[in-house]
């Protein structure tokens, strides 16, 4: 039997509404959202199990919006879950949730049920940033989800905020990053919007309705770092900040290169040197695996080489850096990125220098 696989994703794809930036397989309507959609999951879990042995440290709920789903299907499907998997090497378990539809009685049952951390979509405390987001949710209503998750007992809550949406000025993402200090999460995660092909703000971006400003991003960025440092957030990794012991255990797994699978339509899988994809069709997806069939949408057979790229791209974007020995297949990258003062070498680590942290897709990319 191969290794046992300690991170377990679950895609659950259901949203209330499409959000114009957001290119993740989601489903709007609740068309799908059935119990024989939970029954597939479920069942995809014990075929996983047929195979190899799952014994998860991590467990992650993403999405979509896995808070869209009701009391009584949530009740359901984590109730059956534990009654599937050896949850006793249970290090983390993440839910992400948004402020619309995490409400008090689901956050408490969902402690009730062992998830540890919950990652708040709030992206900005801006009511007018977020409706030009398309979000379903206003500012208060964020706040109040934040405390009714305190309330029923979360002690490890990452709130995720977004920076560059058109029309932003810094002055109102200081004040995004200082209400959320005020608050006093354990955890942030603070993207750059990028414009994902096949999005609505991608073609906005086409016709010239947007403008990417890339001094202004660098400036967001960079006040960023400063405003969470100085509140003593660790910038761990480029997007994200955590006060010290409240890192994302299962997002660092993944980063490192840990074997992980994926459950749920779209979800990737990775083990060893093989990648695949679930079919992104939630009814396709709920019919296959209820049916007996294979629900694979594509598998890669990846090279030793590859993998190594990939992994150091994503270290080289972590506070740890890439060991020298793992980037020795990279000299000319790694000779021409010291020069441009992007990395720079610390007991045979190589990690990115302030400059280079605003380079770091760039610098990603030579490894991959």
């Amino acid at each position: 039997m191969a290794s046992p696989i300690h991170h377990l994703y679950f895609h659950i794809p259901f949203c209330a509404k499409l959000c114009p930036y957001c290119c993740f397989y989601v489903e709007t309507g609740t068309k799908n959202k059935t119990r024989q959609f939970l029954d597939a999951l479920l069942r995809e879990v014990e075929l996983a199990q047929a195979t190899r042995t799952l014994q998860p440290h991590t467990l992650y709920f993403g999405g979509g919006t896995p808070s869209a789903l009701t009391l009584d299907q949530l009740d359901y499907l984590l109730g059956e879950l534990r009654n599937r998997l050896d949850l006793s090497a249970l290090r983390e378990w993440t839910f992400e949730a948004n402020p619309a539809t995490a409400l008090p009685e689901k956050a408490r049952l969902l402690r009730s049920a062992g998830v540890t951390r919950v990652s708040l979509g709030v992206q900005s405390w801006d009511d007018g940033l977020l409706k030009t987001l398309g979000r379903n949710h206003r500012a208060a209503q964020a706040e109040k989800t934040y405390a009714a998750l305190r309330e029923a007992g979360f002690d490890n809550i990452n709130i995720d905020l977004m920076f560059g949406i058109p029309g932003q000025t810094l002055d109102q993402w200081r004040h995004s990053l200082e209400h959320t200090i005020a608050l006093a999460p354990d955890h942030v995660s603070a993207y750059c919007l990028t414009y994902e092909e096949d999005t609505e703000y991608f073609r906005k971006l086409r016709l010239g309705a947007f403008i990417q400003d890339e001094e202004q991003d660098a400036a967001f960025f960079e006040t960023t770092i400063a405003v969470l440092t100085s509140a003593g957030f660790g910038h761990y990794e480029i997007s994200n900040y955590a006060r010290a012991g409240f890192e994302s255990a299962h997002n660092i797994a993944c980063w490192r290169g840990r074997d992980y699978l994926g459950f749920g339509p779209s979800a990737f899988s990775t083990a060893g040197l093989t990648r695949w994809q679930a079919i992104p069709d939630t009814a396709e997806y709920t019919r296959r695996i209820l049916g007996g069939e294979s629900v694979t949408h594509f598998t890669e057979e990846l090279l030793p080489e590859t993998r190594a790229g990939e992994i150091a791209a994503f270290a080289v974007r972590m506070r740890e850096g890439v060991s020298a020995d793992d980037l020795a297949r990279w000299p000319d990258a790694v000779r021409e990125f010291e020069a441009l003062g992007f990395l720079e070498e610390r007991e045979h680590r190589y990690v990115l220098t302030p400059r280079g942290k605003l380079m770091a897709d760039s610098v990603a990319e030579a490894f991959v």
